[in-house]
């Protein structure tokens, strides 16, 4: 049967490797590992590192590892429920992952020319909102698929040249926006993510 994966406010506590704690302190942990995440994809960056599954297995460690050590950085082996949605059977999340990375692979190497910018840009975030979706959709870890997603979306983004985005998508309403966007492209509608996607690089770039 399987687990549920409920959101994190319904959470009061959970055991982590500093013992069992109050939502509020697993909070400011999570921040000071998505920044080891963050800046770890940094240095990928430097070496324009390709994304392969063990990139994926690696940052989630790197971010989650000193809290969760016994399954950060691993991919799930329970099924789990995520509010209506039943992610793919975790034996098939090896297969799945590599597909993706490999369809990523692929897919970059068809971005077309960046002189025109208009059109690449619709092409770019076009697969952002893709490979986001398809990552979440496979929900490979047993928690934090979202933030990996989204530390995965800004290594692309640094590859090609770009700057860090940020997507909001933690609490309140900025949280229903971007639950709803991620449903909304379960039923084949990623405009919703697009959107997003397309407003937080433009805060990005008018910031450089």
């Amino acid at each position: 049967m399987a687990k549920s994966t409920k959101p994190k406010s319904a959470t009061s506590f959970k055991e982590t490797v500093f013992g069992i704690l109050p939502r509020s302190e697993i909070v400011k942990l999570e921040a000071k590992g998505i920044k080891k995440a963050q800046q770890y994809i940094i240095k990928l960056n430097n070496r324009k590192t390709k994304i392969t599954p063990q990139v994926i297995l690696d940052i989630h460690n790197i971010g989650f590892g000193f809290i969760f050590p016994d399954w950060a950085g691993k991919f799930r082996t329970i099924d789990v429920t995520v509010g209506d949605y039943e992610p793919p059977h975790y034996s098939k999340i090896p297969e799945l992952v590599k597909n993706l990375c490999d369809d990523l692979a692929e897919r970059l190497k068809h971005l077309p020319s960046s002189q025109n910018e208009e059109i690449f840009l619709s092409e770019l975030i076009s697969l952002l909102a893709w490979f986001q979706h398809s990552f979440v959709w496979i929900h490979p870890f047993r928690d934090y698929n979202g933030r990996v997603a989204r530390l995965l979306t800004n290594l692309i983004l640094l590859n090609l040249g770009f700057p860090i985005l940020t997507i909001r998508a933690e609490t309140g309403k900025d949280r229903d926006k971007y639950v709803k966007a991620i449903k909304a492209a379960d039923n084949y509608d990623l405009s919703k993510l697009e959107s997003l996607l397309a407003h937080a690089l433009k805060i990005s770039l008018e910031a450089i």
